[in-house]
């Protein structure tokens, strides 16, 4: 699961991240809110964790302008103060939940995944194309009737690609969905997944869905003839 934290605490945002990534989850920080709205708007979250009180642009903001741009990726509301009012101008700007300062990480663990839960089911069940079958809900791959094993890097990849049919996806699109943002490792890194990927869902099957643009990057479309 990928978590955008929203968080100008360094030490604080350390901690959580620390946290969320013993936990399972792939965890990238922006300091403010200006930079939170950029990340949120340009790169796929399954949840985002947002404090209210940033510089720049504060939580109420960032999170009003997501929902204007129809983004509805769900939103836990961080705050210091165990107010009323910020809890209730929090969700009425669009958030779907909220915890106070100081909280427990077992705590926001679990309402990270409850969130993820509830947003997975707004969206579109099963992604579909010719008889591969990806359904994020239950984390299962299928080709026809048989089960495909994913790591979770894997179905990370496929997903992002399933959800462009027909549409190149730059290695770096890639990289920024399913490692960290600040990952400075070796981007070729990418190359040896897809390889894998391709084995699984292709090769093994004798389609051709997933396919390499030279110099570009990937993409997944139809492998049935045209009429």
């Amino acid at each position: 699961m990928k978590v955008l934290l929203v968080e100008d605490e360094r030490r604080l945002a350390a901690s959580i991240r620390k946290g969320l990534l013993d936990d399972g989850f792939l965890t990238e920080i922006a300091g403010d809110g200006e930079e939170g709205l950029w990340l949120a708007s340009s790169q796929a979250f399954d949840v985002i964790v947002l404090d209210i009180m940033l510089p720049k642009l504060n939580g109420f903001a960032v999170c009003r302008r997501l929902r204007d741009q129809s983004n509805w990726t769900p939103i836990l509301m961080l705050t210091a103060k165990d107010g009323e009012y910020d809890i209730a101008e929090a969700l009425d700007t669009g958030a779907d939940d909220y915890l106070t300062k100081p909280f427990s990480l077992v705590v926001l663990a679990a309402r990270l995944r409850a969130l993820a839960r509830r947003g997975q089911a707004e969206r579109t069940p099963t992604l579909e194309l010719d008889d591969l079958k990806l359904d994020p809900a239950s984390h299962r791959c299928r080709r026809g009737e048989v089960d495909i094993s994913l790591t979770p890097k894997e179905f990370m990849i496929l997903e992002l690609l399933m959800r462009r049919v027909g549409r190149v996806v730059t290695k770096s699109e890639i990289l920024a969905h399913a490692w960290d943002f600040s990952y400075d490792g070796d981007p070729n890194i990418v190359e040896v997944f897809l390889s894998s990927l391709r084995r699984k869902i292709d090769t093994s099957s004798g389609r051709k869905n997933l396919r390499t643009v030279r110099g570009v990057g990937y993409e997944i479309v139809s492998d049935r003839p045209r009429s």
